[in-house]
Protein backbone atom coordinates (compact mmCIF):
# COMPACT_ATOMS: atom_id res chain seq x y z
CA UNK A 1 0.00 0.00 0.00
CA UNK A 2 1.44 3.36 -1.08
CA UNK A 3 0.66 6.02 1.56
CA UNK A 4 -1.31 9.07 0.50
CA UNK A 5 -0.11 12.12 2.37
CA UNK A 6 -2.76 14.83 2.79
CA UNK A 7 -1.49 16.41 6.01
CA UNK A 8 0.68 19.15 4.56
CA UNK A 9 -0.68 21.76 6.98
CA UNK A 10 1.01 19.74 9.75
CA UNK A 11 4.32 19.41 7.91
CA UNK A 12 5.64 19.01 4.39
CA UNK A 13 8.28 16.76 2.89
CA UNK A 14 11.66 18.38 2.32
CA UNK A 15 12.39 19.19 -1.33
CA UNK A 16 15.33 17.25 -2.79
CA UNK A 17 17.10 20.49 -3.68
CA UNK A 18 16.82 21.62 -0.07
CA UNK A 19 18.15 18.35 1.37
CA UNK A 20 21.07 18.36 -1.09
CA UNK A 21 22.03 21.94 -0.19
CA UNK A 22 21.82 21.19 3.52
CA UNK A 23 24.02 18.09 3.16
CA UNK A 24 26.64 20.15 1.33
CA UNK A 25 26.66 22.81 4.06
CA UNK A 26 26.93 20.16 6.80
CA UNK A 27 30.10 18.86 5.20
CA UNK A 28 31.73 22.12 4.17
CA UNK A 29 30.57 25.01 6.36
CA UNK A 30 30.90 23.80 9.92
CA UNK A 31 32.59 26.75 11.64
CA UNK A 32 30.86 28.55 14.49
CA UNK A 33 29.55 31.81 12.97
CA UNK A 34 30.56 33.64 16.16
CA UNK A 35 34.22 32.58 15.76
CA UNK A 36 36.67 35.08 14.27
CA UNK A 37 38.83 32.60 12.33
CA UNK A 38 38.30 31.91 8.62
CA UNK A 39 35.98 28.91 9.13
CA UNK A 40 33.83 30.96 11.49
CA UNK A 41 33.79 33.92 9.11
CA UNK A 42 32.75 31.61 6.28
CA UNK A 43 29.77 30.39 8.30
CA UNK A 44 28.91 33.96 9.27
CA UNK A 45 28.93 34.99 5.62
CA UNK A 46 26.55 32.17 4.69
CA UNK A 47 24.30 33.07 7.64
CA UNK A 48 24.01 36.72 6.68
CA UNK A 49 23.51 35.95 3.00
CA UNK A 50 20.56 33.75 3.96
CA UNK A 51 19.16 36.44 6.23
CA UNK A 52 19.44 39.02 3.46
CA UNK A 53 17.68 36.82 0.89
CA UNK A 54 14.88 35.93 3.30
CA UNK A 55 14.36 39.61 4.15
CA UNK A 56 14.18 40.46 0.44
CA UNK A 57 11.10 38.25 -0.01
CA UNK A 58 9.22 40.49 2.43
CA UNK A 59 10.83 43.80 1.44
CA UNK A 60 12.29 44.37 4.92
CA UNK A 61 15.74 44.93 6.44
CA UNK A 62 17.88 41.85 7.06
CA UNK A 63 18.33 43.01 10.66
CA UNK A 64 14.58 42.51 11.16
CA UNK A 65 14.83 38.73 10.61
CA UNK A 66 15.57 36.75 13.81
CA UNK A 67 16.18 33.02 13.39
CA UNK A 68 14.39 30.74 15.86
CA UNK A 69 13.68 27.03 16.24
CA UNK A 70 10.32 27.53 14.53
CA UNK A 71 7.00 29.33 14.71
CA UNK A 72 6.27 28.39 18.32
CA UNK A 73 9.46 29.95 19.61
CA UNK A 74 8.92 33.02 17.43
CA UNK A 75 5.41 33.46 18.86
CA UNK A 76 6.73 33.05 22.41
CA UNK A 77 9.53 35.53 21.81
CA UNK A 78 7.14 38.22 20.63
CA UNK A 79 4.30 37.69 23.10
CA UNK A 80 6.42 37.29 26.21
CA UNK A 81 8.78 40.16 25.47
CA UNK A 82 5.89 42.43 24.49
CA UNK A 83 4.52 42.13 28.02
CA UNK A 84 7.78 41.89 29.96
CA UNK A 85 9.82 44.46 28.05
CA UNK A 86 7.62 46.61 25.82
CA UNK A 87 5.03 47.54 28.42
CA UNK A 88 2.02 45.85 26.82
CA UNK A 89 -0.85 45.72 29.32
CA UNK A 90 -3.63 44.48 27.04
CA UNK A 91 -3.57 41.59 24.53
CA UNK A 92 -6.38 41.19 22.00
CA UNK A 93 -6.54 37.79 20.33
CA UNK A 94 -9.09 35.15 19.30
CA UNK A 95 -10.04 31.72 20.59
CA UNK A 96 -9.23 30.07 17.25
CA UNK A 97 -5.49 30.79 17.34
CA UNK A 98 -2.88 28.05 17.18
CA UNK A 99 -1.91 26.80 20.64
CA UNK A 100 1.53 28.35 20.17
CA UNK A 101 -0.28 31.65 20.63
CA UNK A 102 -3.31 30.77 22.79
CA UNK A 103 -1.40 28.70 25.35
CA UNK A 104 1.37 31.30 25.54
CA UNK A 105 -1.16 34.07 26.16
CA UNK A 106 -2.82 31.96 28.87
CA UNK A 107 0.55 31.37 30.55
CA UNK A 108 1.37 35.09 30.43
CA UNK A 109 -2.04 35.97 31.83
CA UNK A 110 -1.54 33.58 34.76
CA UNK A 111 1.76 35.17 35.82
CA UNK A 112 1.27 38.85 35.04
CA UNK A 113 -1.30 41.61 35.29
CA UNK A 114 -1.92 41.76 31.56
CA UNK A 115 -5.56 41.96 30.46
CA UNK A 116 -6.68 39.61 27.66
CA UNK A 117 -9.66 40.19 25.36
CA UNK A 118 -10.99 37.85 22.69
CA UNK A 119 -12.49 38.94 19.38
CA UNK A 120 -15.81 37.32 18.51
CA UNK A 121 -15.70 34.52 15.94
CA UNK A 122 -18.41 34.53 13.27
CA UNK A 123 -20.33 31.48 12.01
CA UNK A 124 -18.03 31.14 9.01
CA UNK A 125 -14.95 30.86 11.24
CA UNK A 126 -13.68 34.39 10.62
CA UNK A 127 -12.96 36.94 13.34
CA UNK A 128 -15.38 39.84 13.63
CA UNK A 129 -13.70 43.03 12.40
CA UNK A 130 -16.36 45.27 13.96
CA UNK A 131 -15.71 43.71 17.37
CA UNK A 132 -11.95 44.08 16.91
CA UNK A 133 -12.37 47.75 16.15
CA UNK A 134 -14.60 48.13 19.21
CA UNK A 135 -12.02 46.45 21.48
CA UNK A 136 -9.24 48.64 20.13
CA UNK A 137 -11.30 51.82 20.57
CA UNK A 138 -12.08 50.93 24.20
CA UNK A 139 -8.49 50.08 25.11
CA UNK A 140 -6.72 52.91 26.95
CA UNK A 141 -3.42 51.12 27.71
CA UNK A 142 -0.60 49.81 25.53
CA UNK A 143 -2.14 47.03 23.45
CA UNK A 144 -0.91 44.12 21.33
CA UNK A 145 -3.19 42.40 18.81
CA UNK A 146 -2.26 38.80 17.98
CA UNK A 147 -4.29 37.23 15.16
CA UNK A 148 -3.12 34.53 12.76
CA UNK A 149 -3.08 35.19 9.03
CA UNK A 150 -4.38 31.78 7.93
CA UNK A 151 -6.09 29.44 10.35
CA UNK A 152 -4.26 26.12 10.43
CA UNK A 153 -7.43 24.05 10.92
CA UNK A 154 -10.08 25.66 8.72
CA UNK A 155 -8.00 27.84 6.41
CA UNK A 156 -9.80 31.16 6.90
CA UNK A 157 -7.76 34.15 5.71
CA UNK A 158 -7.41 37.27 7.85
CA UNK A 159 -7.20 40.59 5.99
CA UNK A 160 -3.69 41.23 7.26
CA UNK A 161 -3.32 44.67 5.71
CA UNK A 162 -6.68 45.90 7.06
CA UNK A 163 -5.92 44.72 10.59
CA UNK A 164 -2.40 46.17 10.48
CA UNK A 165 -3.71 49.61 9.50
CA UNK A 166 -6.50 49.36 12.08
CA UNK A 167 -3.90 48.67 14.78
CA UNK A 168 -1.80 51.62 13.61
CA UNK A 169 -4.85 53.85 13.78
CA UNK A 170 -5.36 52.87 17.43
CA UNK A 171 -1.61 52.91 18.24
CA UNK A 172 -1.59 49.17 19.00
CA UNK A 173 1.16 46.69 18.17
CA UNK A 174 0.24 43.90 15.76
CA UNK A 175 1.64 40.34 15.78
CA UNK A 176 0.54 37.59 13.41
CA UNK A 177 1.32 33.90 13.33
CA UNK A 178 1.92 33.51 9.58
CA UNK A 179 3.17 29.93 9.75
CA UNK A 180 0.50 28.74 7.27
CA UNK A 181 1.01 31.61 4.82
CA UNK A 182 4.75 32.29 4.52
CA UNK A 183 5.93 30.47 1.41
CA UNK A 184 2.35 30.26 0.12
CA UNK A 185 1.45 33.96 -0.14
CA UNK A 186 3.40 37.10 -1.00
CA UNK A 187 3.69 39.41 2.01
CA UNK A 188 5.14 42.85 1.29
CA UNK A 189 5.84 44.17 4.77
CA UNK A 190 6.82 47.58 3.42
CA UNK A 191 3.12 48.00 2.60
CA UNK A 192 1.63 46.01 5.50
CA UNK A 193 2.52 47.85 8.74
CA UNK A 194 2.70 44.70 10.87
CA UNK A 195 5.13 44.76 13.81
CA UNK A 196 5.85 41.05 14.29
CA UNK A 197 5.28 37.78 12.48
CA UNK A 198 6.29 34.14 12.94
CA UNK A 199 7.27 31.57 10.29
CA UNK A 200 8.42 27.96 10.16
CA UNK A 201 10.40 26.25 7.38
CA UNK A 202 8.73 22.85 7.55
CA UNK A 203 5.45 24.31 6.26
CA UNK A 204 6.98 25.09 2.85
CA UNK A 205 9.14 22.01 2.17
CA UNK A 206 12.04 23.02 4.38
CA UNK A 207 13.51 21.31 7.45
CA UNK A 208 11.84 21.06 10.86
CA UNK A 209 13.34 22.89 13.83
CA UNK A 210 14.05 26.20 12.09
CA UNK A 211 11.98 29.32 11.54
CA UNK A 212 12.15 33.04 12.11
CA UNK A 213 10.49 36.01 13.71
CA UNK A 214 10.12 39.27 11.85
CA UNK A 215 10.60 42.11 14.33
CA UNK A 216 10.10 45.66 13.08
CA UNK A 217 13.12 47.88 13.78
CA UNK A 218 13.18 50.07 16.85
CA UNK A 219 10.63 48.21 18.96
CA UNK A 220 13.13 47.07 21.61
CA UNK A 221 12.21 43.38 21.78
CA UNK A 222 14.33 41.46 24.31
CA UNK A 223 15.37 37.78 24.25
CA UNK A 224 13.58 34.99 26.12
CA UNK A 225 16.58 32.69 25.54
CA UNK A 226 19.70 34.21 27.05
CA UNK A 227 23.36 33.24 27.05
CA UNK A 228 24.97 34.94 24.07
CA UNK A 229 24.64 37.90 21.73
CA UNK A 230 23.59 35.95 18.66
CA UNK A 231 20.73 37.13 16.42
CA UNK A 232 21.26 40.83 17.20
CA UNK A 233 20.97 39.98 20.89
CA UNK A 234 17.39 38.70 20.44
CA UNK A 235 18.06 34.95 20.56
CA UNK A 236 21.08 33.35 22.24
CA UNK A 237 22.58 30.12 20.94
CA UNK A 238 24.86 29.08 18.08
CA UNK A 239 22.95 29.35 14.81
CA UNK A 240 22.26 26.09 12.94
CA UNK A 241 23.74 27.07 9.58
CA UNK A 242 22.59 24.01 7.63
CA UNK A 243 19.00 24.46 8.86
CA UNK A 244 19.06 28.17 8.01
CA UNK A 245 20.36 27.34 4.54
CA UNK A 246 17.52 24.82 4.24
CA UNK A 247 14.99 27.47 5.25
CA UNK A 248 16.46 29.99 2.80
CA UNK A 249 16.57 27.49 -0.08
CA UNK A 250 13.04 26.22 0.53
CA UNK A 251 11.63 29.74 0.77
CA UNK A 252 13.40 30.89 -2.39
CA UNK A 253 12.08 27.91 -4.36
CA UNK A 254 8.59 28.40 -2.92
CA UNK A 255 8.45 32.00 -4.09
CA UNK A 256 10.07 31.26 -7.47
CA UNK A 257 7.34 28.69 -8.17
CA UNK A 258 4.55 30.36 -6.23
CA UNK A 259 2.05 31.05 -9.02
CA UNK A 260 2.37 27.73 -10.84
CA UNK A 261 2.29 25.65 -7.66
CA UNK A 262 -0.58 27.69 -6.23
CA UNK A 263 -2.61 27.15 -9.39
CA UNK A 264 -1.95 23.41 -9.30
CA UNK A 265 -2.71 22.96 -5.58
CA UNK A 266 -5.84 25.09 -5.90
CA UNK A 267 -7.03 22.83 -8.73
CA UNK A 268 -6.53 19.80 -6.46
CA UNK A 269 -8.59 21.42 -3.70
CA UNK A 270 -11.37 22.31 -6.16
CA UNK A 271 -11.33 18.75 -7.53
CA UNK A 272 -11.47 17.30 -4.00
CA UNK A 273 -14.47 19.48 -3.08
CA UNK A 274 -16.36 18.67 -6.30
CA UNK A 275 -15.75 14.93 -6.01
CA UNK A 276 -16.69 14.86 -2.33
CA UNK A 277 -19.95 16.74 -2.95
CA UNK A 278 -20.79 14.33 -5.76
CA UNK A 279 -20.01 11.13 -3.85
CA UNK A 280 -20.93 11.90 -0.22
CA UNK A 281 -24.32 13.49 0.33
CA UNK A 282 -24.79 15.86 3.28
CA UNK A 283 -21.05 16.47 3.62
CA UNK A 284 -20.29 19.77 5.35
CA UNK A 285 -17.39 22.18 4.91
CA UNK A 286 -16.34 23.76 8.18
CA UNK A 287 -16.01 27.51 8.31
CA UNK A 288 -15.67 28.84 4.79
CA UNK A 289 -13.01 26.39 3.60
CA UNK A 290 -14.92 25.74 0.35
CA UNK A 291 -14.87 29.47 -0.44
CA UNK A 292 -11.76 30.28 -2.47
CA UNK A 293 -12.01 33.99 -1.67
CA UNK A 294 -12.08 33.60 2.10
CA UNK A 295 -10.00 30.45 2.57
CA UNK A 296 -6.49 29.30 1.69
CA UNK A 297 -5.95 27.14 -1.40
CA UNK A 298 -3.99 24.57 0.64
CA UNK A 299 -6.62 22.84 2.80
CA UNK A 300 -10.21 21.84 3.44
CA UNK A 301 -11.88 20.81 6.70
CA UNK A 302 -14.88 18.56 6.15
CA UNK A 303 -17.65 17.38 8.47
CA UNK A 304 -18.77 13.92 7.44
CA UNK A 305 -22.32 12.54 7.88
CA UNK A 306 -21.35 9.69 10.17
CA UNK A 307 -23.05 8.30 13.28
CA UNK A 308 -21.68 9.09 16.73
CA UNK A 309 -20.67 5.43 17.16
CA UNK A 310 -18.35 5.52 14.14
CA UNK A 311 -16.76 8.90 14.85
CA UNK A 312 -14.02 7.97 17.40
CA UNK A 313 -12.24 5.52 15.06
CA UNK A 314 -12.78 7.35 11.78
CA UNK A 315 -9.29 8.87 11.56
CA UNK A 316 -7.78 5.53 12.59
CA UNK A 317 -9.65 3.78 9.78
CA UNK A 318 -8.28 6.28 7.27
CA UNK A 319 -4.79 5.61 8.60
CA UNK A 320 -5.29 1.87 8.14
CA UNK A 321 -6.13 2.60 4.49
CA UNK A 322 -2.83 4.46 4.14
CA UNK A 323 -4.33 7.95 4.15
CA UNK A 324 -2.51 10.52 6.28
CA UNK A 325 -4.70 13.43 7.35
CA UNK A 326 -5.74 14.93 10.67
CA UNK A 327 -8.68 16.11 12.75
CA UNK A 328 -7.04 19.48 13.30
CA UNK A 329 -3.66 20.76 14.37
CA UNK A 330 -1.08 17.98 14.58
CA UNK A 331 0.10 19.63 17.79
CA UNK A 332 -3.15 18.67 19.54
CA UNK A 333 -4.34 15.65 17.56
CA UNK A 334 -3.55 13.29 20.46
CA UNK A 335 -6.08 15.09 22.61
CA UNK A 336 -9.61 13.73 23.10
CA UNK A 337 -10.99 17.18 23.80
CA UNK A 338 -11.60 17.88 20.11
CA UNK A 339 -10.83 21.00 18.15
CA UNK A 340 -10.86 24.26 20.10
CA UNK A 341 -11.31 26.01 16.74
CA UNK A 342 -14.43 24.13 15.67
CA UNK A 343 -15.97 24.48 19.16
CA UNK A 344 -16.13 28.24 18.62
CA UNK A 345 -18.67 28.11 15.80
CA UNK A 346 -20.02 24.60 15.13
CA UNK A 347 -23.26 23.32 16.66
CA UNK A 348 -23.20 20.58 19.29
CA UNK A 349 -24.68 18.15 16.77
CA UNK A 350 -21.98 18.92 14.18
CA UNK A 351 -19.26 18.51 16.80
CA UNK A 352 -20.35 14.89 17.35
CA UNK A 353 -19.51 14.02 13.73
CA UNK A 354 -15.95 13.48 12.46
CA UNK A 355 -14.34 16.64 11.10
CA UNK A 356 -11.21 15.90 9.08
CA UNK A 357 -8.61 18.27 7.70
CA UNK A 358 -7.13 17.41 4.30
CA UNK A 359 -4.22 19.59 3.19
CA UNK A 360 -2.48 19.49 -0.17
CA UNK A 361 0.93 20.11 -1.75
CA UNK A 362 2.54 20.06 -5.20
CA UNK A 363 3.37 16.40 -4.67
CA UNK A 364 -0.28 15.28 -4.52
CA UNK A 365 -2.22 14.05 -7.56
CA UNK A 366 -5.82 13.76 -8.75
CA UNK A 367 -5.52 9.97 -8.74
CA UNK A 368 -4.70 10.12 -5.02
CA UNK A 369 -7.77 12.26 -4.45
CA UNK A 370 -9.92 9.76 -6.38
CA UNK A 371 -8.67 7.02 -4.08
CA UNK A 372 -9.33 9.07 -0.94
CA UNK A 373 -12.85 9.97 -2.07
CA UNK A 374 -13.56 6.27 -2.68
CA UNK A 375 -12.39 5.36 0.81
CA UNK A 376 -14.42 8.16 2.41
CA UNK A 377 -17.54 7.08 0.53
CA UNK A 378 -17.13 3.48 1.69
CA UNK A 379 -16.53 4.47 5.31
CA UNK A 380 -19.52 6.82 5.39
CA UNK A 381 -21.86 4.19 3.89
CA UNK A 382 -20.44 1.31 5.95
CA UNK A 383 -22.90 0.19 8.69
CA UNK A 384 -21.92 1.06 12.28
Amino acid sequence: MTPIYLDNAATTCVRNEVADKMALILKSTYGNPSSTHSLGRSSKTVLEQCRKRIASHFNVKSSEIIFTSGGTEADNLVLRSAVCDLGVQHIISSKIEHHAVSHTIAAIESTSKVMVSYVNVLKDGTVCMDHLQELLALSNVKTLVSLMHINNEIGTILDLEYVAHLCKKHKALFHSDTVQSVGHYNLDLSLIPIDFLAASAHKFHGPKGIGFAFVRSGLGLQPIITGGAQERGCRAGTESIHDIVGLDTALSIAYQNLESEKQYIQSLKAYFIDRLKAEVSDVGFNGCCDNFEKSTYTLVNVCLPVSTEKTPLFLFQLDLKGIACSKGSACQSGSDSGSHVLREFLSEEALKKPSIRFSFSKYNTKSEIDEVIGVLKDLVLEPA
